[in-house]
C-alpha cells in the first residue's frame, strides 16, 4: 500500500530531480541531462516561436542553440511544488542575448524573464513537460520589439520636437 510516507519520499525525489536537471542545463552537462530526461521527452510549449520538442535530442539541440544565442544564460528555480508523476515549477530565466535569435540581430541587452514549467516523471525521469513564458515581454527586453505604450511616449516626444522645430524655424520665416 502507497502511504503518506512514501507519496513525501517521492516528491522529495522527484524535486530533486528536476534541480538536477537545471544544473545540468546551466552547466550544459548532456550527459548528466541525458541521465534525468527519458529519450521520448516531449515539451509542450504556446510559446510563439518555439521550435517542437519531441525527443531528449530535439531538447539538448534546443538548448544548445539557446546557448549560443544567450552564452551567459542561466536558470533559477524559484519555487517547486510535487504532487504525484508531476513537478511544477515557478523558474527564472537570465541570459545576455549576443547571437542572432531567428530573425532577430544580436542585442548584446540582458533578459529576464519568469516562466511557469510542470514536468511529468515516470521511473526516475522527466517524460513531459508544460512550459509558459511570455515571449513579448523578452522581446521588449531586448529591444527588438517597442510596447504599444512606448510607442506612445516615442511617438508624443517625437511630435514635440518636431512642433518646437516648426515653430522655431516658422517664427523665422515671419
Amino acid at each position: 500500500m502507497y502511504s503518506e510516507l512514501d507519496a513525501c519520499k517521492q516528491a522529495a525525489e522527484n524535486k530533486r530531480i528536476i534541480r538536477e536537471f537545471v544544473a545540468a542545463i546551466n552547466h550544459q552537462d548532456w550527459e548528466k541531462l541525458a541521465q534525468v530526461v527519458s529519450p521520448d521527452f516531449v515539451r509542450h510549449s504556446s510559446a510563439a516561436g518555439q521550435p517542437g520538442i519531441k525527443s531528449r535530442e530535439d531538447l539538448i539541440k534546443f538548448l544548445s542553440n539557446e546557448f549560443t544565442i544567450f552564452p551567459d544564460a542561466h536558470e533559477t528555480i524559484e519555487d517547486l511544488i510535487a504532487e504525484g508523476q508531476k513537478v511544477a515549477a515557478r523558474q527564472r530565466f537570465t541570459g545576455t542575448q549576443t547571437g542572432p535569435m531567428g530573425l532577430f540581430p544580436a542585442s548584446g541587452k540582458r533578459m529576464t524573464a519568469a516562466y511557469l514549467a510542470i514536468y511529468r516523471l515516470e521511473a526516475g525521469r522527466i517524460v513531459e513537460a508544460w512550459a509558459e513564458w511570455d515571449n513579448l515581454n523578452g522581446l521588449i527586453q531586448l529591444g527588438h520589439y517597442v510596447a504599444p505604450s512606448q510607442a506612445i511616449a516615442v511617438s508624443e516626444h517625437t511630435n514635440v520636437h518636431y512642433n518646437q522645430y516648426v515653430n522655431k524655424h516658422d517664427s523665422i520665416a515671419d
